[in-house]
């Protein structure tokens, strides 16, 4: 799990990333991110919708997996960022770990916020 300084708290600075961000996109997972020049930190938020996993057990399941996987290469971000990422598909469940953290790297690396 994620710090609660890099959470989002409140849907108005979701909103504002929804809707100011610019978005990465692959099959399975969106990265929407801005830069935010008034925090030291970044946040970072999963979100997966009830239409793609009905199951409240298995959509925390993908969260942690991908929280996990962020907090490891949050360290590589240098600006502070305000990042969520989008699952728009099932697949994420049964993919494994290096598959879906190579998905993540491979999106972060196209947005231009990792260093390698």
């Amino acid at each position: 799990m994620i710090p609660y300084k890099q959470r989002f708290h409140g849907h108005g600075s979701l909103r504002y990333l929804y809707r100011n961000g610019d978005a990465v996109r692959s099959r399975t997972v969106t990265i929407k991110y801005i830069t935010n020049p008034m925090r030291k930190n970044h946040r970072l938020a999963v979100v997966i919708s009830k239409k793609v996993l009905k199951s409240a057990v298995r959509r925390n399941r993908v969260r942690r997996r991908i929280y996990e996987i962020m907090r490891l290469e949050m360290t590589k971000i240098d600006k502070p960022q305000d990042i969520a990422l989008l699952v728009f598909s099932s697949e994420v469940l049964s993919m494994s770990h290096d598959e879906l953290k190579t998905t993540i790297k491979h999106l972060l690396n196209q947005a231009g916020l990792y260093q390698n």
